[in-house]
């Protein structure tokens, strides 16, 4: 580890007397809210005496600092300074209230409203991959570069599986937190891992996965690494980190159900490559790198489908297909997407679509 690595350790036991001092009746709540590219997050802390309220602060656009507004619209507990302190995430608002371009949440809720009686349910897959602060993959010695990706996944082998102290920190700190995490295993490089969010109900999936991903990072900040979410992690030539999407209705979910997952798989099929520029937060650039055919991922120019297979565009899961009812599990997504352009995208192609529209019809 780095000089910078070492000094990232060096007061967590001193913070403990601090965080154990009294605070009054007052509450610290650390405001969330998405940055101008639409992929990273920024906070700042207020102290309040009632719940949160619309914050004004900085933002970036063109060079320029503007001023903005914060807008709650979901609160979670503080797993890091603990009750009664809060983390709410925002949206981001103009001065005139108008919506921020990397506002995705809007446009999405509004969707969602419109899809509410189909009861649209939403799982999210999220992978990632753990650096050292001087940017070297986990565990690894400096220098060195990984050439292997190991056959087996949810491994238990010393030597061959790096961070999972980190995973369960974060898995404890999104349940303290109230984020509806239901799932962490060990992915494919060592030093990769994911988490699942979900099942939520419209918009709510992405404001949890959101709020995961933050905790996520202020966790590696107390261990003194990074979390990266980059699709094609950087020294690693083979391996990719995606966010599987589960997207399921009521009709999929009840009684022969199987019959409108097949019907929305043949929708998605229609706009693959309108789904793609929205599934990564450069207009399908990462993905292009990421969906080889290779690592258990599809083909970026191709759509594809199947059940119980892993190098598809969208697969039926085994059970699901055994059942006759459930949810399909799209594979497309990069690990770095915006979930509100994600199920989005799902809702509007699967759910307000027609079956005659072709690769012509907008997402």
């Amino acid at each position: 580890m780095s000089a910078a690595s070492k000094s990232a350790g060096l007061n967590k036991t001193v913070r403990q007397h601090y965080l154990s001092l009294a605070q009054g009746a007052v509450c610290l709540v650390t405001y969330i809210w998405i940055d101008e590219t639409g992929e990273n997050l920024k906070c700042k802390t207020k102290t309040l005496n009632t719940e949160p309220i619309v914050w004004a602060t900085a933002w970036s656009t063109d060079g320029r600092l503007v001023e903005v507004l914060l807008i709650p619209v979901r609160m979670f507990r503080d797993p890091f300074i603990l009750d009664p302190n809060k983390l709410v995430l925002c949206e981001v608002l103009d001065s005139n209230r108008v919506p921020i371009g990397s506002n995705q949440r809007s446009q999405c809720d509004k969707i969602m409203e419109e899809v509410k009686e189909f009861q649209p349910w939403f799982g999210m897959e999220q992978e990632y991959t753990l650096f050292d602060l001087d940017g070297q993959l986990i565990g690894w010695l400096p220098h060195s570069f990984l050439v292997f990706v190991s056959p087996g996944f949810n491994r238990v082998v010393a030597g061959r599986l790096y961070g999972r102290n980190i995973c369960i920190s974060h898995c404890k700190a999104c349940l303290y937190a109230g984020v509806k995490i239901c799932g962490t295993n060990a992915e494919a490089i060592p030093g990769q891992w994911e988490f699942q969010v979900g099942p939520c109900e419209g918009t709510e999936i992405g404001d949890h996965l959101w709020v995961a991903r933050y905790i996520l990072h202020r966790v590696c900040e107390d261990f003194g690494v990074i979390a990266s979410l980059d699709p094609k992690p950087s020294g690693v030539n083979s391996g990719t980190s995606g966010c599987h999407t589960n997207f399921s209705t009521k009709e999929m979910r009840g009684e022969g159900g199987l019959k409108h997952i097949e019907e929305s798989i043949q929708r998605l099929s229609k706009r693959h490559s309108q789904h793609l520029r929205v599934y990564d937060p450069h207009g399908g650039q990462d993905n292009i790198h990421r969906l080889t055919g290779l690592s258990s991922t599809s083909h970026f120019h191709e759509f594809s489908t199947a059940t119980a297979c892993r190098d598809v565009s969208v697969r039926i899961p085994v059970h699901v297909s055994q059942k006759g009812c459930g949810y399909l599990e799209d594979r497309r997504p990069a690990s770095n997407c915006d979930p509100y352009a994600v199920i989005r995208a799902l809702a509007e192609t699967c759910l307000l679509s027609t079956t005659e529209e072709d690769e012509d019809g907008s997402v």
